[in-house]
């Protein structure tokens, strides 16, 4: 009888410890959003929905003195077949670089010369200008690329330096398409904004830290219109990334061909 008793008890318990843990597991998920989720979001907030239009003015920083310009209009429109962004970057200032072209459509990254009327493949990762690489100047849904995971909820300093708390993701490439191997990033827990992030290396260097801030109404969302990227290794080298002019004119599909660069007329 004393024996029923115990196994009575013991059986009570293992219930009671079950529904304990569904329960603790139900409520860590109604704290923390799903991290592609949380991404996703992210990913919003940086990009319209719709083909946009955006000017990008780049400026190279050493030690605190300006050391290079650069000014570009992009053009980017989400592709039909995976929700990735098409991206066709116009080049204007210096005045040697204007009318050159660079494309990114699925993983093919293509530069165009007008001068010569030869386009190249480019990496992604090459630099553009400064800290500034490729893949940074292109249009890019995160969660497309990368398999985010939550890393912990915490206080973090932003590019205006206030303390934010926020979630921190780890995102780790999921495509061939990504610029880098794996990244931290960290989006805002209040509105899901983008907040900073460490960008690495498959070797584990850390190749830059980048913060999103400026935020102004651009096409119905507070967005960055500021990227500040700071050099892995040397932090008195930094690029600014700064975009303006945003607009929604029609953009074809056609633009985003390698065998379109030659007829681009830029408006």
């Amino acid at each position: 009888m004393f024996s029923r008793f115990v196994a009575v008890a013991v059986n009570i318990r293992a219930i009671a410890m079950a529904v304990l843990t569904v329960s603790l597991a139900t409520t860590a998920s109604v704290a923390a959003p799903a991290a592609q989720d949380l991404l996703r979001a992210s990913d919003a907030i940086r990009n319209p929905a719709r083909p946009f239009k955006a000017r990008v003015v780049l400026t190279e920083f050493e030690e605190g003195k300006q050391v290079d310009t650069s000014t570009l209009v992009t053009y980017s429109r989400e592709q039909d077949n995976s929700g990735q962004y098409a991206t066709l970057v116009s080049f204007v200032h210096p005045a040697r670089d204007a009318g050159k072209l660079m494309l990114r459509n699925g993983d093919d990254l293509w530069f165009y010369d007008p001068s010569t009327k030869a386009s190249i493949r480019l990496s992604p990762q090459q630099r553009l200008m400064g800290q500034a690489s490729n893949g940074d100047v292109v249009t890019v849904n995160l969660a497309r690329d990368y398999a985010a995971k939550l890393l912990a909820e915490e206080m973090v300093v932003n590019g205006e330096r206030k303390e934010r708390r926020s979630f921190k993701l780890g995102l780790i490439a999921s495509a061939p398409s990504a610029t880098y191997a794996s990244i931290e990033y960290w989006v805002d827990a209040e509105n899901k904004r983008p907040i900073k992030g460490l960008f690495y290396a498959e070797s584990g260097h850390l190749l830059k830290t980048v913060f999103y801030r400026r935020y102004q109404a651009q096409l119905g969302e507070d967005r960055p219109t500021e990227m500040v990227i700071i050099d892995g290794l040397k932090p008195q080298s930094v690029t600014l990334m700064r975009f303006s002019d945003f607009s929604t004119p029609t953009i074809p599909a056609t633009w985003f061909s390698r065998d379109y660069l030659p007829r681009f007329q830029p408006e």
